[in-house]
């Protein structure tokens, strides 16, 4: 007899897990699958050059969007890519709608700045994080938008950000990992980078 292992769950299960129970009736699991997946969703809207408050607007209409068509979403499990790929719709509108009433130039800090960069914030994570994320920022935008949506995924689930960044499953890999390596080079050339 063969012994299999189930497959491990990823956040794509879970939140189809979440999601079906929420239509089910159970309202309480829509708060879990906010709480779940609302940093990939945040970051999902920063990188698409919006400013802290309109991310936060684009990320509660996807939500209440979501809630609004709970029910004709025919397979649960792609709840999270539909997030993510409304969001980005979202963002999109919101960015072209945006630079025609106000243009305006983005610094990279514009890339990188959200809740936790509040001053208090800040001086609790340190200067080293602070120095991190400009690094980051120097990044190219698919690198930059990679590393956010993966680093705030316990699990990431590549099918569904292959989808939502338009790349292809495989290249995802091996782009994480060019964008890390020239992470870790900017990091190293860094004489002020302290490593603990």
């Amino acid at each position: 007899m063969i012994d299999t292992e189930p497959a491990p769950e990823t956040m794509a299960t879970r939140a189809a897990a979440l999601f079906r129970d929420f239509r089910d009736g159970d309202e309480a699991k829509m708060a879990d699958l906010v709480t779940l997946l609302t940093p990939i969703l945040w970051h999902t809207a920063r990188a698409q050059r919006l400013d802290h408050e309109l991310a936060e607007d684009v990320v509660q209409s996807a939500w209440l969007a979501l809630v609004r068509s709970a029910e004709t979403i025919a397979d649960p499990q792609a709840v999270l890519q539909w997030l993510i790929v409304s969001v980005r719709r979202e963002a999109w509108r919101v960015v072209r709608k945006v630079d025609r009433v106000e243009p305006r130039e983005f610094e990279s800090d514009d890339l990188v700045t959200s809740r936790e960069d509040l001053p208090e914030e800040q001086v609790l994570r340190g200067e080293d994080q602070g120095r991190l994320w400009q690094h980051v920022a120097t990044l190219t935008e698919r690198c930059r938008e990679l590393l956010r949506v993966i680093a705030f995924a316990d699990r990431p689930d590549y099918a569904a950000i292959a989808q939502a960044l338009e790349m292809p499953v495989a290249s995802i890999g091996p782009t994480r990992g060019r964008c890390l390596a020239k992470l870790r080079q900017l990091l190293s050339d860094d004489p002020s980078w302290e490593t603990s």
